[in-house]
């Protein structure tokens, strides 16, 4: 069987660079390119995209090897219908990866056609390194990257306001656009860049926060050979994921005519204000996900589909969701309900195998943004602390030991969080151990030793994890 490549398929010409997208995995394979790929089809949007690799380890040489094509296999239940689809995407005409050549990655600021900056690089990926310097090929951190990007561009097209560029990051983090144009501004205060250059920034380019919403499994490792037998080339890049698909960006009348998916039936919303979204899908769907994954790896779990099915970890994780988050929240407490169903239902999808192990990727900073907000409401509101948001993070540190019952545990994060949780974890006091880690401000943002009770609580449960098990160390909580 033949590789898959541009050679030996039936592909339309290169289209020109009109979006730089920072982030190769997955997700963006799965959601924005098959997003401009509608757009490309349904109204000539003609819209070319070029990938860049923003960690030192990724995925373009892949993706080059393949020129920028792969298969997205769509699979979900809709008013009882089974949906099914399969498309070679086509949009990625360059994948550069700037630590091996920083010219390249510097020049795609030159691009004539180039409107867009799309980014998704995990929650810790919009962040600022004050040791990154102007002249390091390249700087460390996705918003200096980009600061460099911008600079390039404005000296190249010397300072023209018609070449700013629309930046739509995809980050998991409230305000994600606000925050990193506040960190471009950092890092031009720090590297003495020219007034003209800010000016340009802050009045030529737009930014826009945005929510994301898609449950994208990825490769189907499991499956493969399945997924295989409906292609007749290669692909090592394939990529699942379910049908629902929710875009909502905060822009006015002048993003929606760059952006027209008012033309086509995809959901993307183009609204004023993006909170009540963002904070309902955060929270519900996110937070369900990123609670139930070290609780349910150290169970013996390895799917979603598995967690929210099993006897034990099914109805906790339900629980957690309708009595601990739900009333969290100050909005329509009927359209909560519903919305928390339906990502029940997605959770069940019988198309979806969704790996823990996949979705276990910086679990320490999705849990501060997903999941603590929950537990800090819950306690305001009601004077004590949610049992089984505790547990899920008293597993959460537990999942961070590294192993538990002799099965390594998949831990995917900052290698330096990961020798910090490590070191700490070598300490010999389950009391030391739970302070050291709550007192982690560069973890959590402030030290959660200060939070009524939740120090007790997470040794109590972590004791009782040690001596009983999951299942039973939560019955002895009750």
């Amino acid at each position: 069987m033949q590789k898959l490549s541009r050679k030996n398929r039936t592909v339309s010409k290169p289209l020109p660079i009109k979006i730089i997208q920072f982030g190769e995995g997955n997700f963006l394979r799965a959601f924005v390119e098959y997003a401009i790929q509608i757009l490309n089809k349904e109204v000539a949007f003609n819209a070319g995209i070029a990938v860049v690799q923003p960690i030192e380890k990724g995925m373009v040489s892949m993706l080059n090897d393949q020129d920028g094509l792969y298969t997205l296999f769509t699979k979900g239940i809709k008013n009882g219908t089974t949906i099914e689809n399969k498309e070679l995407i086509t949009n990625i005409v360059a994948g550069i990866d700037p630590y091996i050549n920083f010219e390249e990655y510097l020049n795609l600021a030159k691009e004539t056609a180039l409107e867009f900056i799309i980014s998704n690089t995990t929650e810790a990926g919009i962040s600022y390194a004050a040791s990154d310097e102007f002249d390091m090929s390249p700087p460390s951190s996705f918003p200096a990257k980009l600061t460099r990007l911008l600079f390039e561009r404005f000296n190249h097209f010397e300072g023209a306001v018609d070449k700013g560029l629309t930046i739509i990051p995809c980050e998991l983090i409230n305000h994600n656009s606000d925050t990193l144009k506040e960190i471009i501004l950092d890092y031009i205060a720090l590297w003495n860049l020219p007034d003209e250059f800010k000016y340009w920034v802050m009045n030529s380019c737009t930014f826009h926060n945005t929510l994301v919403d898609r449950i994208v499994p990825g490769y189907p490792k499991n499956e493969i050979e399945a997924y295989n037998r409906q292609l007749d080339y290669k692909d090592d890049l394939l990529v699942t994921a379910e049908t629902f698909f929710l875009w909502v960006i905060e822009g006015d009348k002048s993003l929606k005519e760059k952006l027209p998916f008012h033309k086509t039936d995809l959901d993307v919303k183009i609204v004023d204000d993006m909170q009540p979204y963002r904070t309902r899908k955060v929270r519900i769907l996110n937070g369900a996900h990123t609670a139930m994954v070290p609780f349910s790896l150290l169970y013996g779990n390895e799917t979603v589909k598995e967690t929210v099915e099993e006897s034990f970890t099914g109805p906790f994780i339900r629980s957690l969701v309708f009595d601990e988050i739900l009333p969290t929240l100050d909005m329509d407490k009927d359209e909560l309900v519903d919305f928390a169903e339906e990502v029940f239902d997605r959770f069940r999808n019988p198309f979806i195998k969704h790996q823990l192990a996949s979705i276990a990727l910086n679990s320490i900073s999705k849990f501060k943004v997903r999941v603590l907000p929950s537990l800090l409401d819950y306690l305001n509101n009601r004077g004590t602390l949610p049992i089984k948001t505790v547990f899920a993070f008293a597993c959460l540190i537990r999942f961070y030991k590294g192993s538990y019952k002799e099965q390594k545990m998949p831990v995917n994060d900052d290698s330096i969080i990961v020798k910090e949780m490590a070191e700490i974890w070598s300490l010999s006091s389950l009391n030391d151990i739970v302070h050291q880690i709550l007192a982690k401000k560069t973890y959590w943002d402030q030290d959660l030793n200060q939070v009524k009770g939740l120090t007790n609580a997470i040794i109590t449960t972590l004791e009782l994890i040690e001596e009983y098990g999951i299942e039973s160390g939560f019955s002895k909580l009750r």
